[in-house]
């Protein structure tokens, strides 16, 4: 009954995207890029050669199995990386990427589908990655004794694998030889429906990510140059309603000498001008990098790059991060893995590292503007409460880096990858 429910999903799911094609961007690129894809995909792969292959949902997905990707490619430099995504949103940032041999769209799920890609793909290795699962694909790469890995997985007690009705999805996780899960939660919900045995805690392979990004980033000198000498607040990936709180953090410190430096989700000149409208004393980082740093003190600077984020976090006393009041926080590992205290708005909770971050004290949920200028205050005026708040945000990525290396470790001894 569940596969029969499954196919009436994917035919209805393929017949509504082509419908919603006609007049949604996002679907048209769905569709199109998928259009003649086994082609493409034939005329790409070369047959007889190892290819690994690793699936992701979309960009969050893909941030989580990109640091497996670069170590199999340093650890195995003959074999052939092929990345696909299900979502525009995965593959339109990331179809370029230089970290893989090949990167696609995977074709829509389906027994013939899955059969027709195997076939032209051969894959010596299979990585899935978070929690998307296609039945047909996993049943076919089951069938052809393809190992097959599933990483930084996370599952919580109201995923429909821990139901009464959801005997089709604990069979998909079946097909797997072996899950490498975020927390001990996960495991023991596995370990409930009997798949105990062939589960890992490896923890989250993002924090390998910013681990390496940290170590790696380079001086931004307008940045430097900006919050020198100043308690400033980095806010990155900001929203108009994250931008709208912060004007009303700066207007309730007038005093402090506070320095905000801005970096929204949207880089558009539209958003850029609405950003510019509420601090009228700013400039922006292209203007800086071009003549320079005015005189005049200008408390916000407003970052129009792209690539930057990652990399000024160190800059600041203390970091927002944007997304908080809309549909959920964007990454705060990049931030807490310089040892900064972090606040975000309140829509946090899908999030494990945010509700760790918390409980560990080193990030802060606010709801307003007054409770934010509480916290910068106290942080300018006690710094040593600072400190304590960023060190624990440091501590915690520390105690949670390897992931990959426990990965990479199966594959070694279990050998998945020889010839």
């Amino acid at each position: 009954m569940g596969l029969f429910f499954y196919n009436l999903f994917l035919l209805a799911f393929k017949a509504g995207i082509r419908i919603a094609a006609l007049f949604h961007p996002k679907a048209r690129k769905w569709v199109k890029g998928r259009h003649q894809i086994f082609e493409r995909l034939q005329s790409a792969i070369i047959p007889g050669q190892q290819v690994v292959w690793m699936h992701c949902a979309s960009l969050g997905e893909f941030e989580q199995g990109r640091p497996l990707l670069e170590a199999l490619r340093t650890q195995y430099p003959s074999c052939k990386l092929l990345l696909t995504f299900f979502s525009p949103s995965g593959y339109e940032v990331r179809k370029n990427y230089p970290g893989a041999d090949w990167v696609f769209y995977l074709p829509m799920d389906g027994p013939r589908n899955a059969r027709r890609f195997l076939e032209i793909v051969q894959p010596s290795l299979v990585i899935f990655v978070k929690y998307e699962f296609w039945f047909y694909y996993l049943k076919k790469v089951k069938y052809r004794n393809i190992p097959l890995i599933l990483v930084s997985a996370l599952f919580w007690e109201k995923m429909s694998f821990f139901k009464w009705y959801g005997a089709m999805q604990r069979k998909m996780l079946s097909r797997f030889d072996q899950l490498f899960v975020q927390d001990a939660n996960s495991q023991q919900l596995l370990q409930n429906i009997g798949i105990g045995p062939i589960t890992t805690i490896s923890g989250d392979t993002r924090f390998d990510r910013v681990a390496a990004i940290a170590r790696q980033a380079a001086s931004v000198p307008v940045v430097e140059q900006f919050t020198a000498g100043r308690p400033a607040l980095i806010a990155g990936s900001t929203w108009p309603e994250d931008e709208t709180l912060l004007h009303q953090v700066w207007l309730q410190m007038p005093n402090t000498g506070l320095r905000i430096v801005v970096a929204p989700h949207d880089i558009s000149e539209n958003r850029i001008n609405a950003i510019e409208k509420l601090f009228p004393q700013s400039i922006r980082y292209s203007a800086a990098i071009k003549n320079g740093l005015p005189a005049s003190d200008i408390p916000v600077l407003i970052i129009d790059n792209i690539g930057l984020l990652s990399s000024i976090y160190r800059y600041g006393m203390a970091c927002y991060i944007g997304g908080g009041f809309g549909k959920g926080i964007h990454n705060t590992l990049e931030a807490a893995v310089y040892a900064k205290p972090l606040l975000f708005g309140p829509v946090f909770h899908k999030f494990k590292e945010a509700k760790d971050l918390i409980a560990a004290g080193a990030a802060f949920s606010i709801t307003e503007p007054a409770e934010a200028v509480a916290h910068l205050q106290q942080w300018i005026q006690w710094p040593d409460s600072r400190v304590k708040a960023g060190m624990a945000a440091g501590q915690y990525v520390d105690r949670s880096v390897g992931a990959t290396r426990k990965i990479l470790d199966f594959i070694q001894e279990k050998r998945l990858l020889t010839s």
